[in-house]
């Protein structure tokens, strides 16, 4: 019997943890393991304020994926569609060109791209935090506003160099504002004069921040963002940005050079390419992560909707790097189910609780039904990053860089990333070629053809 051939989209907590899983679960050479993405490495994402405040390095965060994998071919690209006739993925290269990737089962674990909203001179003048290069460049940037302010004599080119706005009050939005104001602090050690013009405004338009940590926890996390002199403002959005404003829809306008866009993840548009429901872009799928008329295909992580059995019928699990990661168990036990011909399992899973760090010692957490605040909740929160790190190395790195801070203080050095003027936008980054169903069917059967025509059968 030919070998089958399991194709993994996406190298995040999802798709790597699902790969690692298949390694383990089929011997050697009984199958053949690619993985599309379009780096050859996970990201753990959680830590990326982390990176952009200077805490931790680059390399921290980003763990090779042929490291961490000793089975599986990595094909490097985007895929942008899915001809589920032919049972093909389509995969489009850095060089533009679109191949195809062929499969006998497939598991889908893209991840998402950055929502956002159309409000004027969003795509030109906003940054993101959502990858490593956005989160390198924008700690270069704000170091580089801040020497520029420095250098500068007029009252309002300082004011504007010296005022960054965060929009997005949950973990990414909360984290990095407070990362980056702590990083300011630091650059203003050299620069004293600035410290009274310095401002951090953090702003959205839910009532709450992290309402994901409950009432109790959030107003200490509110408190805990007021305390380090970030302006909270809830309710409210951005209405307009311009390369040196930020209009409020409260009509308040902000001279501001700095908008960071951390509003929130919306699932990949690769789901829609595959013609099934969708709830809100997530693929919905069975408890058994299959796709409902696809025996083959499977989904995870943020771009699916999963049933959540242990809140009732109707809920869906949250898009969290703890539920993918737990998910890649199930997916990888029943592709292998699903090969062999044995019944499928559940996914089920009991939420372990959040954490949020706030770098410096601030942090909060909530493990099972316990709210954490101070060094408990600082111990839990690194504690359980330790241990989600998928590689040893990247623990080392980690625990060494923090060690490192804790001893010698804080780097404020730009690596230059910002000297060549602002790049394309998040946006711009993130509007890959993505197909709809048809179009997918049709790429994907003419690409099939031309390849039976080279290769034959086979």
């Amino acid at each position: 019997m030919a070998r089958p051939r399991i194709v993994v989209v996406g190298a995040g907590f999802g798709g790597l943890h699902t790969l690692r899983h298949l390694e383990r679960r089929i011997p050697r050479g009984m199958a053949d393991l690619a993985l599309v993405a379009p780096h050859d490495y996970m990201l753990y994402s959680p830590l990326l304020p982390q990176v952009a405040s200077g805490l931790l390095t680059p390399q921290s965060v980003a763990m090779s994926v042929h490291r961490l994998t000793h089975q599986t071919r990595l094909v490097p690209g985007h895929a942008v569609g899915v001809d589920t006739d032919d049972r093909t993925v389509l995969v489009r290269r850095s060089s533009g060109e679109l191949i195809p990737c062929p499969y006998d089962r497939l598991v889908l674990a893209p991840g998402g791209l950055t929502r956002s909203f159309d409000i004027p001179g969003l795509g030109e003048h906003a940054y993101g935090a959502k990858t490593l290069a956005e989160a390198v460049l924008l700690r270069d940037h704000v170091l580089a506003q801040l020497e520029l302010a420095h250098d500068s004599r007029d009252p309002v080119e300082r004011e504007e160099r010296c005022r960054f706005v965060v929009v997005g009050g949950g973990y990414t939005g909360a984290e990095t504002a407070a990362s980056l104001m702590r990083l300011c602090e630091e650059a203003a050690k050299r620069y004293p004069e600035l410290r009274s013009v310095i401002r951090w405004h953090l702003v959205d338009i839910a009532p709450r921040v992290l309402p994901e940590l409950g009432e109790r926890l959030g107003s200490r996390a509110l408190d805990l963002l007021r305390g380090l002199g970030i302006e909270v403002k809830l309710k409210v959005t951005v209405r307009e940005v311009t390369p040196d404003k930020v209009v409020l829809t409260d009509g308040r306008a902000l001279p501001c050079r700095t908008l960071i866009w951390a509003a929130g993840v919306s699932p990949s548009p690769l789901m829609e390419t595959l013609g099934k429901p969708t709830r809100r872009g997530r693929l919905e799928v069975g408890t058994d992560l299959r796709v409902p008329g696809l025996d083959d295909v499977f989904a995870l992580g943020d771009a699916a909707a999963v049933p959540h059995l242990a809140d009732g019928e109707g809920a869906y699990c949250p898009p969290t790097a703890q539920y993918a990661t737990r998910q890649a168990a199930t997916a990888a036990d029943n592709v292998v189910a699903s090969i062999l011909g044995r019944p499928m399992a559940d996914f089920k899973h009991t939420d372990l609780g959040l954490a949020v760090d706030f770098s410096g010692r601030d942090a909060l957490a909530r493990v099972f039904r316990f709210d954490l605040t101070g060094p408990a909740a600082l111990a839990a929160t690194r504690g359980y990053h330790l241990v989600s790190v998928p590689s040893l190395t990247a623990r080392a790195r980690i625990l060494a860089n923090w060690t490192i801070r804790e001893l010698t203080g804080g780097e404020v050095a730009r690596l230059g990333f910002a000297d060549s003027g602002r790049p394309s936008s998040f946006v711009d980054q993130e509007a890959f070629d993505y197909l709809d169903a048809e179009s997918s069917r049709r790429e994907g059967a003419r690409l099939m053809d031309n390849l039976r025509a080279r290769y034959g059968d086979e």
